[in-house]
């Protein structure tokens, strides 16, 4: 046995952090290692000791040496790449150090997807038909996966059910391959439509044992990565649960696994057969769902068998209790296909209930970029029953203050409470078949409610900071004077909604506030006019149809906002406390606390769900720089990979123009219809922001038009 006093984490942000907070509660030391654009990290501030990493995270040598030079006695690679990396085990162990995890032989051979296969195969786990030989299927068959063979974390994997796309898939595999793991090799393998991901979580010391600590499910996933996981699968009973694990520790002991694992098995949901799918040799994001039910610390683990202990305990002293549901809280956009996203989190303070775990690697005012992973946060739920876990963990994220960034918490939460999630219906093609709501739709009144609350907010700020009479209530004048205005812009997911928000202080302390939309959307056909800026907030426009907040539940929607025969509400308004940080309005029947964050010129504002962000809006206007009519823009920042076409060319609807990559992501602009290139923008090899002009593209309809006139 070894003692480990000072442990060195060779990992980022939430992983880091995860780690750190165990290794404290051991007693350990704790040393952080940062590249240039996490300098200002959490993880970075709370670390006892942090070396700079000139080369990033990946430069093996560099890691070593900072442990080395920290005076570390072990190294937790965390869960990234580094953890499935021998060459690294071996430097570290060369180095007089303790390695954290499996024996470099385990790793190099579950590394290997086809390794792992044949080994599996060996042990008498159940594989899926495959091929080596890409250009030949053989008995594989189609719909089937490219794979890539050093892959993990969805990259370097194509689902391909046409042969004609095979190639292509094939092309696109071994580029991020390449980039992500310093291997293009890649396989193929029969798809499964309906089926489950199942992993089992084991753990093996350097004394002969090895057990599983049950199952998790993760079949809820967008290109090929989880995103909500949960222990015990509603698809697994007593028996089953008996055989994957059976499965799962005959594999690792005819390898000698020595530390925590998970076996991945794909589970047919029609047949209830199970097939081996890849080990991976190292922690996975997941598993504080097996943690929540079973009360086993998995960190604590992996560091005592790491110091030569022995677990202590068996199979049959393994119990678990209740259900456990996990979220992974992305900067990305679902209703754009989930592309990631950038920016500053203005905005960041998880709710104090329902009590959830939130393992993060972010705080307010952390820059989300292009370099690493955009996960924000890991949020689990664990309960008595299922249907708690998830409905827990579907009101902790709603009622999580964050702001800047775009972000998938809307969509987690609808599937958290869809009816299929809550019956168990999730297989891997959960997203596609499911369908859940991808962005958050506003009704007209709670455009209006927002906007009220947005002007209260900042009427009493404004108060906060008056040189004189500070005491003296907002708007009060002698005589009796036009109310004050406030011109917003609430932000949806298809554009802004402008809000014009007049309001008078009474005697009483309240305002009387009426909220109306500044360009009323036309109702069946209708325009209703909300009335010219001079007129009395008190006094609807001539003709306009009367006030009133009772919105049609599921009426049509016009630019993402649900649309009513309305123009405008009016109320006493009154604010109940305020704080640099929040309010508590009562306005038009309602009472609603806001979290609220002042981010330049704009409001993030969380109520009783979501989070909205509402802008000011400036008296002048800058004018429109919008690319021009054809103007196709990057939907992500990134580098352009290819270029597939030249300007003049005639294409189909579909094909691909231009192929970039963000966050080692390969996306496909494509033509949405046929149609002529008329300019290229961009090259191979150029770094592009978000909304960059690429090409200009004519529809094949303008063309034939433009002919014509010429004719």
């Amino acid at each position: 046995m070894r003692g480990i006093g000072t442990l060195l984490v060779a990992n980022r942000g939430e992983i880091a952090r995860r780690v750190f907070r165990t290794a404290r509660a051991m007693g350990m030391r704790c040393v952080a290692v940062f590249a240039d654009a996490d300098s200002n990290a959490p993880f970075v501030a709370e670390a006892d000791v942090a070396v700079r990493l000139p080369g990033g995270y990946l430069e093996v040598d560099a890691v070593v040496a900072a442990a080395v030079e920290a005076g570390a006695d072990a190294v937790h690679p965390g869960y990234g790449f580094l953890a499935e990396n021998a060459g690294f085990a071996r430097a570290v162990t060369a180095a007089g150090l303790v390695w954290v995890g499996p024996g470099p032989e385990a790793i190099e051979t579950m590394g290997d997807k086809l390794a792992a296969k044949a080994a599996a195969e060996a042990a008498g786990v159940p594989t899926l038909p495959s091929s080596e030989d890409p250009g030949d299927p053989g008995d594989v068959g189609f719909p089937l996966m490219v794979k890539a063979a050093a892959g993990g974390g969805g990259k370097g994997m194509r689902l391909v059910s046409d042969p004609a796309n095979l190639a292509e898939a094939m092309a696109a595999a071994r580029r991020e391959a390449l980039g992500g793991f310093g291997d293009d090799t890649v396989f193929l393998e029969r798809y499964l439509r309906r089926c489950r991901h199942i992993e089992v979580q084991i753990l093996g010391d350097a004394h002969g044992s090895v057990l599983h600590l049950g199952e998790r499910e993760c079949s809820i996933q967008r290109r090929h990565q989880k995103i909500i996981e949960e222990s015990p699968s509603t698809a697994v009973d007593d028996a089953l649960r008996a055989a994957v694990g059976d499965a799962a520790v005959r594999l690792a002991q005819s390898i000698g696994y020595c530390s925590a694992g998970t076996v991945e098995l794909l589970l047919d949901d029609d047949t209830g057969e199970f097939f081996f799918l890849e080990v991976n040799t190292r922690l996975q994001v997941e598993h504080p769902v097996t943690e929540e039910v079973t009360g086993i610390d998995l960190v604590r683990e992996q560091l005592r068998i790491a110091a030569g202990e022995p677990l202590g305990y068996g199979q049959a002293d393994i119990a678990y209790r209740g259900h456990a549901v996990e979220a992974r809280l992305y900067a990305e956009d679902p209703a754009s296909g989930f592309l990631p996203a950038v920016g500053t989190l203005a905005a960041f303070s998880p709710p104090a209930e329902p009590a959830v775990r939130w393992d993060s690697g972010v705080e307010a005012g952390s820059e989300v970029g292009l370099d690493f992973d955009p996960m924000l946060a890991k949020v689990i739920a664990h309960a008595p029953t299922r249907a708690e876990a998830a409905g827990r963990l579907a009101l902790a994220l709603e009622r999580l203050h964050i702001g800047g960034v775009t972000t998938n918490r809307h969509f987690l939460v609808a599937a958290l409470r869809s009816e299929a999630f809550l019956a168990g219906d999730t297989t891997t093609d959960f997203i596609e078949r499911i369908d859940p709501s991808r962005a958050a739709t506003l009704t007209l009144a709670e455009c209006w409610q927002t906007a009220v609350a947005a002007a209260m907010w900042l009427q009493a700020a404004e108060r906060q900071e008056a040189r004189t009479l500070r005491w003296m209530p907002s708007g009060w004048r002698h005589g009796r004077l036009p109310p004050e205005r406030a011109e917003l812009a609430v932000e949806t997911a298809a554009g802004p909604v402008e809000v014009r928000v007049s309001y008078r202080p009474q005697r009483d302390g309240s305002f009387t506030a009426r909220a109306e939309s500044a360009e009323q959307p036309a109702v069946d056909g209708v325009e209703a006019t909300a009335g010219s800026p001079e007129e009395s907030a008190e006094q609807p426009a001539a003709g306009a149809v009367e006030a009133t907040a009772d919105m049609a539940a599921g009426s049509p929607g016009v630019g993402g906002v649900e649309q009513a025969d309305v123009v405008g509400v009016e109320a006493a308004a009154t604010v109940a406390t305020w704080s640099p940080n929040g309010l508590d309005l009562k306005w038009d029947g309602r009472r609603v606390r806001y979290a609220v964050t002042e981010d330049g010129e704009r409001l993030h504002l969380t109520g009783d769900s979501e989070t909205v962000t509402v802008a000011v809006v400036p008296r002048f206007g800058a004018p429109d720089r919008g690319l021009a009519a054809g103007g196709f823009a990057a939907p992500m920042p990134g580098v352009i990979i290819e270029v597939r076409v030249t300007p003049g060319e005639q294409v189909a609807g579909g094909s691909t123009l231009v192929v970039m990559e963000g966050m080692k992501m390969e996306h496909h602009v494509t033509a949405p219809c046929d149609g002529k290139v008329v300019e290229v923008l961009v090259n191979p090899g150029d770094q592009v922001d978000n909304g960059s002009p690429l090409l200009v593209f004519e529809a094949a309809e303008a063309s034939a038009a433009e002919d014509s006139d010429g004719g």
